[in-house]
């Protein structure tokens, strides 16, 4: 078997990669550090990396997301809304991934089971949504949302055994979430994590995608 992990030379990317090669899984590692180059930003890059990857993928596992950095932060109310910052997370959370699901998704094995699983966030659930804010990562985890329930369902048209999902890593000890890790939460290490992802991917059926689940396998209302 032969697995494709985009967001490699992240945290939570790079144990999933790791863990799968302890397998004896072939590994594709692609990202802004690799070799091909895969920039979610960069449509041509991510067509190149689908072509390199080649066809009759059996699985496929988008690890990137963005959640702050040196110039956006999450939002505490209306009045801290940027539209630079909004427009920066929905490029790297939902048309990135949408982009990433245009040309691997036609590369998925069309006989047999195949999974391609993106990471969401719980805060993306809008029935979930219960303490308010953080509105460009809400809003755009929920685009990615509708984005892969909206992709599951045009690829069950051609594989029928295929799953498109998104998943819900909780909360990992990363440079994405740490700033933000409060008291009581769980906080794993990222080879836990990708543990219980590979775990919850390893056992999902047809009729489970276009949903959201999160990392004991529950599934998120949307």
């Amino acid at each position: 078997m032969s697995a494709v992990v985009i967001g490699a030379t992240g945290g939570i990317g790079s144990a999933l990669a790791d863990l799968l090669a302890e397998r004896g899984t072939h590994v594709l590692r692609l990202g802004r550090g690799t070799t091909p180059r895969l920039d979610l930003l960069d449509e041509a890059s991510i067509a190149a990396c689908a072509t390199a990857a080649g066809d009759g993928l059996r699985l496929v596992i988008d690890a990137t997301g963005f959640l702050h950095d040196d110039r956006f932060s999450p939002e505490k109310s209306l009045r801290a809304i940027d539209p630079a910052a909004m427009a920066h997370s929905f490029a790297v959370n939902a048309t990135g991934p949408a982009l990433l699901m245009k040309h691997f998704l036609p590369r998925l094995a069309r006989e047999g089971r195949a999974v391609f699983a993106t990471l969401s966030a719980r805060v993306g659930s809008i029935a979930d949504n219960h303490l308010g804010g953080w509105y460009s990562y809400r809003a755009s985890k929920a685009a990615l949302n509708q984005l892969v329930r909206t992709a599951a369902i045009e690829l069950s048209r051609t594989r029928r055994e295929a799953v498109c999902v998104a998943l819900h890593p909780g909360t990992v000890d990363t440079g994405l979430s740490a700033p933000f890790a409060r008291a009581g939460l769980e906080v794993q290490s990222p080879r836990q994590a990708a543990e219980r992802l590979l775990a919850i991917i390893d056992g999902l059926a047809p009729r489970q995608t276009s949903t959201l689940l999160d990392h004991k396998g529950e599934t998120i209302p949307f």
